[in-house]
């Protein structure tokens, strides 16, 4: 078994200064000499972005994503286009992932499944004082968001289905956060990924206070919204997106409903994806399909759950109390996995 965790990281500001702040812990941290190590042999295949287009977009979909993006740059000594590309969540490719998300009309439970070495260990609270709404969940790709929910309630999380046919577009961590920062509702969020760019296939699950749950299922080339409480990788409706193998999703999602059944509240249904004997939280490391964390959002409470590794309790966030300014008392959120490999901003791997 393997300790790991993730650091906790709150702060409140302008999108400038909370990007400086990033980048200033970044410089002692292993995540960014990881990050080149990894995306060394495929750079120029996968980083390539078209800055004037890349500033546009961002400029419209997420307006102090830019000053964030100047933040770690200027705190990181390095070039704006630099920077641009390694954090602008456009054009960059994603790998692949499993990934299940259970929903309730009060609450958004999902695992996300990777590989341990592509995991960052930072789990944000940012309250922007200059533009977008408090958001909180953890990070991918430093600016992007796993999964989260902000301070209107609105929750979400994000399944991979396939990255066959990608195009000009940007990806799901990216998305995540544009989501969460400039929608107040899940209607705003539908609206927003029928417009937006999308790199590769993914499903984007959402709730909100209402009570009501959608699964987004959007491509390159098309986007769809139904109501659902349970996603895994593949697409219901946009069957032709789907991966050739997807037995293995169909399992999770059966698993997952036949459980539900008997499940009455927030906690039964945390159970169900994080206890190892429920079949659903993974241990397939190996292939980018190992479960690393389950989270939890609760809208209507602004409460937040997280457990690192299977059969966890969670450790409760009061997003509320941080909304009304408290500072919160926590530092890491700690865990283990049955894998030897640590996340990224533990070691030099």
């Amino acid at each position: 078994m393997k300790q790991v965790y993730s650091d906790f990281i709150q702060f409140r500001g302008n999108h400038y200064d909370f990007g400086y702040m990033q980048g200033e812990r970044l410089k002692d941290s292993p995540i960014l000499p990881n990050r080149v190590k990894h995306w060394t042999s495929k750079r120029k295949r996968y980083f390539t972005i078209n800055e004037k287009e890349s500033v546009h977009l961002l400029n419209k979909f997420i307006p102090g994503m830019i000053a964030e993006i100047y933040g770690l740059a200027d705190a990181l000594q390095w070039r704006m286009e630099d920077a641009l590309r390694e954090f602008g969540g456009h054009y960059v490719e994603y790998g692949r992932s499993g990934c299940s998300i259970l929903t309730g009309s009060q609450y958004l439970i999902r695992n996300y499944d990777s590989h341990p070495g592509s995991y960052e260990g930072r789990y944000m609270i940012y309250q922007p004082t200059d533009t977008g709404y408090a958001v909180i969940g953890p990070s991918m790709q430093i600016s992007g968001r796993i999964d989260g929910m902000n301070e209107k309630g609105l929750a979400m999380g994000y399944n991979f289905i396939n990255r066959v046919g990608s195009g000009d577009g940007f990806i799901c961590n990216m998305i995540g956060r544009i989501i969460l920062e400039t929608c107040a509702n899940v209607e705003e969020a539908i609206d927003l990924l029928q417009e937006i760019p999308h790199r590769t296939s993914f499903s984007y699950v959402l709730l909100d206070p209402s009570g009501e749950s959608f699964v987004v299922e959007a491509s390159p080339r098309s986007v769809i919204a139904r109501k659902a409480n349970i996603s895994t990788n593949h697409f219901e409706v946009l069957k032709e997106e789907n991966r050739y193998q997807m037995d293995e999703s169909v399992r999770r999602k059966q698993n997952i409903e036949k459980q539900r059944e008997g499940q009455s509240n927030v906690y039964e249904a945390f159970r169900i994806l994080n206890d190892k004997d429920k079949e659903v939280f993974s241990k397939k490391y190996s292939t980018w399909s190992g479960t690393l964390h389950t989270a939890a959002y609760l809208p209507n409470e602004r409460k937040a759950w997280f457990a690192i590794g299977s059969d966890r309790m969670p450790v409760i966030i009061d997003f509320d109390s941080f909304l009304q300014g408290e500072k919160l008392n926590i530092k890491k959120v700690k865990g283990q996995l049955d894998y030897d490999t640590p996340f990224i901003n533990m070691e030099i791997l």
